[in-house]
């Protein structure tokens, strides 16, 4: 299949998957979910720095120029983000210097375990950042529900902003480089395999905390 058409016919795969995932995040905004801001915060903290990490050992085996490049600036930008939730969290009270990143998920130690850039590629930039795209909606229509503005207008101006560039790019990076069948199924298979992980993950901390509205990386 030509590559645009198969990034194209995989991006509605992928929106398919998702709308599970955001669905959840909805009802629990209809429902009136239950949480803490500052909880549900940390696991932004963990999620930004994890996703800054995976990108940064993505890069030394990653051969082609303009996809290390493009982790480079995904790591970078993570990183940036941790500090604009970091400091939204000592503001809100918390001691960010006593934080602990929780141990490798499931969904972490899958991606680390990728080893070709198209499969990188489809995990995390084209997947895992959809991800965190549309849940971070659902968390900022939470925060505002509870007056949070100031939450809301880092998501808005900062970090959801990002996480549309690196969705772009990595719609660009596979166009370029999925252009086999074989490279086409390695794509498309990491693209499902992280969708379902992460949807797992999701339900199972949803059910643990009362609330699906907590946000992505």
């Amino acid at each position: 299949m030509d590559a645009i058409a198969f990034v194209q016919k995989l991006e509605t795969f992928k929106t398919d998957r998702l709308a599970p995932i955001v669905g959840a995040g909805r009802t629990s905004l209809a429902g009136g979910a239950p949480g803490d801001a500052k909880k549900l915060l940390q696991i932004a903290l963990a999620n930004e720095i994890s996703v800054s990490e995976l990108a940064a050992a993505w890069m030394p085996s990653t051969p082609e120029i303009d996809v290390k490049i493009a982790l480079a600036r995904q790591a970078g930008d993570e990183a940036g983000h941790f500090q604009l939730v970091a400091d939204r969290l000592s503001a809100l009270g918390f001691d960010v210097a006593g934080f602990k990143v929780p141990g490798e998920s499931p969904l972490f130690q899958y991606l680390k375990g990728l080893s070709t850039s198209v499969e990188r590629v489809a995990g995390g930039l084209f997947t895992l950042e959809s991800i965190a795209y549309a849940v971070n909606e659902n968390f900022m229509a939470f925060c505002d529900q509870r007056g949070d503005a100031e939450t809301v207008r880092i998501y808005r101006e900062y970090i959801q902003p990002d996480e549309r560039a690196h969705q772009q790019l990595g719609h660009r990076l596979l166009a370029k480089y999925a252009t086999t069948p074989e490279l086409q199924r390695a794509a498309r298979e990491a693209v499902a395999k992280v969708l379902e992980i992460a949807t797992a993950a999701r339900a199972q901390a949803a059910e643990r905390m009362g609330t699906a509205c907590f946000p992505g990386c």
